[in-house]
């Protein structure tokens, strides 16, 4: 199986970050790319683009954890650094589903399982996840998931 295309663009801007000697952006991409090969490791098989886009969104919801406790201490330098490593990683997040087509999507999920109570939501979310795939976190399909039963 071939490497994905996010994967082959985490190598590539890893090179490009030595060859600049970018040490900031370098140190972000070695972190990414160790994510990305644990996983590699522990399932024993290359991984899809869904499953690279939800690992880089596991960190970058690290990093934003990161930097909440930074603006909580009010620690200057930290937030500084967490802001910067975080635009960094959102370059290799895809660009997520606005909020109507999000609900459209929850819509069909919920007219595809029959849902008409807060009982089905958990169906109905892993219908939703499935049709939306790594276009939207999973906490906003949650979020609109519980609106959408409850409204």
């Amino acid at each position: 199986m071939a490497k994905c295309e996010l994967v082959l663009r985490l190598g590539q801007e890893t090179i490009a970050a030595m060859k600049a000697k970018d040490k900031p952006r370098l140190m972000v991409m070695r972190m990414l790319q160790a994510a990305v090969k644990q996983v590699e490791i522990d399932t024993r098989e290359e991984l899809d683009q869904d499953a690279a886009v939800k690992i880089i969104r596991g960190y970058a919801k690290k990093v934003k954890d990161s930097l909440r406790c930074a603006r909580d201490a009010d620690r200057a330098e930290m937030v500084a650094a967490a802001e910067a490593e975080l635009v960094i990683v959102e370059e290799f997040l895809p660009t997520e589903l606005d909020d109507a087509v999000l609900d459209d999507l929850i819509r069909q999920a919920i007219a595809a399982e029959g849902a008409d109570t807060m009982k089905d939501m958990g169906r109905v979310i892993k219908a939703a996840m499935v049709m939306v795939g790594s276009q939207a976190d999973g906490s906003r399909v949650s979020a609109a998931v519980k609106r959408l039963l409850m409204g």
